[in-house]
């Protein structure tokens, strides 16, 4: 069992590390540098995976560290171990004697915080394990029983809990303590030799409370089920540059990757971003707007997928608006790329854990609403197709062409949805996406808590959403 009541102990223990050591190597290793920090962490995690109706995988880990990184100029030194130890923080201090000294005063530190988006219980604590695997029977048997053609079920269940301290040598320090759960169900049908799939998950920075209600676990099936038998029934997908109609929440993963990873400072600081150096210009269709925000939290009263109290520098996170009915108003900034683009940080400074340096990352990152109405955005598109969820996808951040496909799409024509298509992909680039927004819905949705966001070799979990969009000429790719 995992102590909640006093969590700094599973980072400072008698012998090994107190908080006056951290603070004493902190200033030693960093007093040369013009930024950096001490990120120590401890992290529990469990998953279950239950697959052709029994318990596939039942895991359990416990991880601790820390990361020591030294900034001078446009030159890290980081240095990590799995050791909290004084002794193995100053192993790792000597690897920053490497850097130049810093040239002008030293960076200062994040404005202090004391907000907390979500609960510092455990939710690897709360449930027992058996009820855990009877949650995951549950679904398994509730889905067979739903439909004769449903062949197999799979349910995954997985949470984690983390604690972190970020030391400055300037003697700041900012703690943090973040749950995260989530629950997937897949589901494969079959009819007449044609095997088809459907998914839906759903999570955040909360405990599992909500996730074993019959009620939220029901409609993940449903979701799942739903999404299978309209891909049993999907025909091949048109091609060629038609017009699309994109749907509310998940769909945003499409704005996340074509423009969201265009506006994080590093690439607009190295000029690699389509994005570079248009600060204040139009950027996207008037009504555009687009905002990344650390701090949203869910209708169960838990905080988003995506949401941090602070980053993973001590910078508290916010409201960051980037695109403002078209023009570009801001990047997502690190310390790092602020310093040195001149600008404040915007709490992104993001990493997947202690042995990685921090970066530049998207947190929860949406399009916010418009004011028409779904149905008739529907009845404009007289020849196109409805993508109603995405899958996986490619985009080259550089220039911001992607590749996507469609998990669940349909024919549209004379403004009417018509048969469910199978292949789908949608091809084009970001920057000039955002120019063809013919229409924004008043339906802006977040997704229910599953995305994982890559960069740079780091996983990090992340939101997304939008409303519902239309899309004007837009490569669809097909194989009818």
């Amino acid at each position: 069992m995992i102590n909640t009541t006093d969590a700094r102990s599973l980072l400072y223990r008698p012998g090994m590390l107190t908080p006056d050591d951290a603070l004493r190597l902190t200033a030693a290793a960093l007093g040369r540098c013009d930024d950096g920090e001490l990120f120590l962490q401890f992290i529990a995690s469990e998953s279950f995976g239950f697959d052709d109706g029994r318990l596939k995988t039942a895991d359990y880990s416990r991880d601790a560290g820390f990361g020591l990184r030294g900034v001078s100029g446009e030159m890290t030194g980081f240095a990590h171990a799995n050791e909290i130890s004084a002794a193995a923080i100053a192993r790792a201090g000597e690897t920053l004697t490497l850097l130049d000294p810093a040239r002008g005063a030293a960076a200062p530190p994040p404005r202090a915080s004391n907000r907390h988006l979500y609960t510092d219980a455990s939710p690897l604590d709360a449930v027992p394990f058996e009820a855990k695997v009877r949650l995951l029977e549950s679904i398994d048997a509730a889905a067979r029983a739903r439909d004769p053609r449903v062949v197999q079920v799979s349910a995954s269940l997985a949470a984690s809990w983390s604690v972190i301290e970020i030391v400055r040598a300037d003697g700041f320090v900012a703690a943090d303590i973040r749950p995260l759960v989530r629950l997937n169900v897949g589901i494969v049908v079959e009819s007449n030799g044609r095997r088809e799939t459907g998914s839906f998950g759903m999570g955040g920075r909360r405990l599992y409370d909500d996730l074993f209600l019959p009620a939220t676990w029901q409609r993940g099936i449903d979701q799942a089920l739903a999404q299978a038998l309209v891909n049993l029934e999907a025909v091949a997908a048109p091609a060629g540059e038609m017009t699309v109609l994109v749907g509310p929440g998940w769909p945003g993963v499409l704005l996340h990757e074509a423009v969201g990873h265009g506006l994080e400072g590093d690439f607009n600081r190295k000029g690699t971003s389509a994005f570079s150096g248009r600060i204040g210009q139009r950027v996207a269709a008037a009504g555009v707007t687009v905002v990344d925000d650390g701090t949203l939290a869910n209708e169960s009263g838990g905080a988003r997928r995506g949401s941090l109290s602070i980053d993973d520098e001590g910078t508290p996170t916010q409201e960051n608006v980037l695109i403002e009915d078209g023009i570009l108003k801001c990047y997502m900034q690190d310390r790092l790329n602020a310093r040195l683009m001149g600008v404040a940080a915007t709490g992104n400074g993001r990493r997947e854990s202690y042995a990685h340096a921090p970066m530049p990352r998207m947190t929860n990152t949406f399009m916010r609403s418009g004011n028409d109405d779904p149905a008739e955005l529907l009845s404009r598109v007289k020849q196109g197709i409805f993508a109603r969820s995405f899958g996986g996808g490619q985009v080259d951040i550089t220039s911001g062409k992607f590749v996507f496909t469609c998990t669940e799409a349909y024919r549209v024509e004379n403004g009417r949805i018509g048969a469910p298509i199978k292949g789908a992909t949608l091809i084009g680039d970001g920057p000039t996406a955002l120019t063809r927004i013919g229409g924004i819905g008043n339906d802006m949705a977040i997704d229910e808590g599953i995305g994982i966001c890559g960069k740079g070799g780091q996983s990090v979990p992340a939101g997304v959403g939008q409303p519902t969009l239309l899309l004007e000429g837009l490569t669809v790719g097909g194989t009818g």
